[in-house]
């Protein structure tokens, strides 16, 4: 039903962008960051909570009959890289916070292995409620959701996207591709870049894809070191 339905969603894309060059012009401003910092840092975390409130009480959609929790997404409002995975879980949909299951422990290893902590990135699904049973989100629901994750990518302005399965690449890729034929590739999306991996979760199902993991999360990095050049030195060999 998802790869049926990709036009559709690309449709609304196109739709919400078309809807943002008539509100703000036919120019998108990117903010510079190394212009008063302190400043525009405090201005996209007000922003963030802003749209918070504006939208934790959506009832779009079904799933905000079933949820316990909004999950809005964590991090850090002004990071350069931004991880988007596909929806909550039970542990998510409990605690209100994404990648906080075992998927989340992992997801901090993983982070970790190329020096990196939760504070530092930005953390957000497709979707902001648990779909039932952890099945895959439906058309209808990546239709109603997926503007929130636009204007959040659009407020915090990440460098680089790291998509976390294959549903959260399609999504932002637009494509009906497998996971395995998406991987090992830069996207560029015009503002940022995208890196696509496999899902914690289906890591912890499939430990055989450890090794490709850490393939793609050494690209990550070294794209990070190239693109945005923030951080200490790192190299592979040292792992």
């Amino acid at each position: 039903m998802l790869e049926i339905s990709i036009f559709e969603i690309t449709k609304e894309i196109k739709k919400y962008f078309k809807q943002q060059s008539v509100l703000c012009g036919d120019e998108i401003y990117v903010s510079n960051r190394r212009e008063e910092p302190e400043k525009n840092q405090q201005r996209t975390k007000f922003l963030l909570l802003d749209f918070e409130k504006e939208i934790n009480i959506c009832e779009k959609c079904s799933l905000s009959q079933t949820r316990n929790h909004f999950v809005f997404g964590m991090g850090n409002s002004y990071a350069n890289l931004m991880l988007v995975g596909e929806a909550p879980g039970e542990e998510e949909d409990l605690q209100g916070l994404p990648f906080v299951g075992k998927a989340g422990h992992l997801l901090d290893k993983i982070l970790k292995a190329i020096d990196f902590t939760r504070e530092e990135v930005y953390i957000a699904n497709i979707l902001k409620c648990r779909p039932p049973e952890n099945r895959d989100p439906l058309p209808e629901e990546i239709v109603c959701c997926l503007p929130h994750l636009l204007r959040q990518i659009e407020i915090i302005k990440p460098k680089i996207v790291l998509t976390l399965g294959r549903i959260a690449a399609q999504i932002l890729m637009e494509t009906t591709d497998s996971l395995s034929k998406m991987r090992g590739k830069v996207y560029n999306k015009g503002l940022f870049d995208i890196v696509v991996t496999y899902h914690p979760a289906a890591l912890l199902r499939n430990p055989q894809w450890k090794r490709p993991l850490w393939e793609d999360i050494q690209q990550l990095r070294l794209l990070y070191d190239s693109k945005v050049g923030d951080k200490p030195n790192w190299h592979p060999a040292k792992k």
